[in-house]
């Protein structure tokens, strides 16, 4: 059987400035200095939510490909105005949890991909259904987060923002990707699963996500559509070997998974914060994270 898990200890030479640059920049600068994501609006795929998204695109003149994005169980925005967010919807724009206050690694991701020339969006599953607060670790049983979960109503979400993006004229609509952190990770993964053969998302990045059958379909992914999920061996939250099992089986069923595993690398280790990049081994696997993540979907041109 080939080898599909990679240790990876060294980010790329090559966009290393590039990168650190904009890191540097993310975490000295204040949230208001970055331009905020224009607010656009679609019906999930449950056929009852309207979901609230945050779109962020390039500068130059398309059709683009595109990418949804996913946050995990923290929510969309940052932990340091989400405590008292509730309902957030077009009815009830909210002043805290906004554009405006998107947590770091979001704003981070979805202008890294406009900056290479794709539309990010960057759906909110939970202010729609009045908990844009989000969760705190280790509430995966909370029966708070039974209309939120990852299973049956966030893939709905995913799915809508997929039709949502097919009907825009600048996305280049067979060129459409999937990325999830955490809660979201799982999610893409759902999206996938649900997915199988039909046409849809070309390909789906998965960081660090809940690979338990709490929180996925099936042990076994059927995907036609590539997979790759981006581990950290010293993950808090979530078993990085649970996923690489999920990952074999899946493997031997047919689907393409590839599996990158980050030595020491934490839970959200592509968090821009200094507390998190204080840690080298999240350093690390937040650089090759990235080169990683656009070479995976460049490869898709056609």
């Amino acid at each position: 059987m080939p080898q599909f898990i990679r240790n990876v200890v060294h980010a790329a030479p090559m966009t290393h400035r590039a990168i650190q640059i904009a890191l540097l920049m993310l975490t000295i600068l204040p949230t208001a200095a970055a331009a905020a994501p224009d607010t656009v609006f679609f019906p999930s795929a449950d056929g009852k939510t309207e979901i609230i998204g945050y779109l962020f695109r390039p500068q130059i003149p398309g059709p683009h490909p595109a990418i949804v994005l996913l946050h995990g169980r923290g929510g969309p925005y940052s932990i340091n105005v989400n405590k008292d967010c509730a309902l957030v919807s077009r009815a009830n724009p909210s002043a805290a949890c906004n554009a405006g206050s998107l947590s770091k690694r979001h704003a981070m991701w979805g202008q890294y991909w406009a900056d290479h020339g794709y539309i990010a969006i960057l759906p909110d599953s939970f202010g729609p259904r009045g908990k844009a607060h989000g969760f705190g670790r280790f509430t995966h049983g909370d029966s708070d987060r039974a209309d939120v979960n990852e299973k049956t109503v966030r893939p709905l979400d995913a799915e809508g923002a997929l039709n949502w993006l097919r009907s825009q004229k600048d996305v280049s609509t067979n060129r459409i990707f999937l990325q999830g952190w955490s809660n979201g990770g799982s999610t893409a993964l759902n999206v996938m699963q649900r997915q199988g053969a039909a046409l849809g998302y070309r390909a789906a990045l998965a960081f660090y996500p809940g690979c338990g059958p709490a929180a996925l379909l099936a042990q076994t992914l059927t995907s036609a559509a590539p997979i790759t999920m981006l581990l950290g061996t010293a993950d808090e939250e979530v078993s990085p070997e649970r996923c690489q099992d999920v990952a074999r089986r899946s493997i031997a069923a047919g689907s393409k998974i590839d599996v990158v595993v980050y030595p020491d690398a934490t839970h959200d280790f592509d968090d821009p914060g200094r507390k998190r990049q204080s840690n080298p081994a999240n350093s690390a696997a937040l650089e090759d994270a990235m080169v990683r993540a656009i070479a995976a979907v460049d490869a898709l041109k056609n």
